[in-house]
């Protein structure tokens, strides 16, 4: 290679840290860690199947965790990821479509997608412990 070439400074890539934060931006981030909770999530619900096909002793001891404030936190971290990982789903094969792609629309759909996931795990957990009380 000539001196040349190796003199040039090479180009610089664009990162995170020369882009202001969007709110689609965020979304797309907050889809791709969605998908990391669900896969750990998965192993919490492996543990659940595994600790009712153990027996009773088994499935008290998970039982425990889960009425547990880290269980609890979990539990309510996993509804909301699968949520807002649906809805993000749904977000994408929209644009898909070719809808919603402007700029002021991409962002609505994105707030929409926020708050309509925050709106639907605190729905689904208040209607799961009402369930529970009526169950118990």
């Amino acid at each position: 290679m000539s001196a040349r070439f190796r003199l040039r400074p090479r180009p610089l890539s664009p990162h995170l840290l020369i882009y202001r934060l969007t709110i689609t931006m965020a979304m797309s981030i907050v889809h791709r860690l969605t998908g990391v909770v669900l896969y750990l999530g998965s192993l919490f619900f492996a543990w659940w199947i595994v600790a009712v096909s153990a027996g009773q002793k088994s499935y008290a001891v998970f039982d425990l965790f889960a009425a547990s404030l880290p269980g609890k936190t979990i539990i309510f971290g996993f509804v909301w990821a699968l949520i807002h990982h649906m809805l993000g789903g749904i977000r994408h094969l929209i644009w898909d479509g070719g809808l919603w792609i402007n700029l002021p629309e991409a962002r609505g759909i994105a707030w929409v997608t926020l708050i309509g996931s925050v709106t639907l795990a605190l729905t689904a957990w208040i209607a799961g412990a009402f369930i529970r009380t009526l169950i118990q």
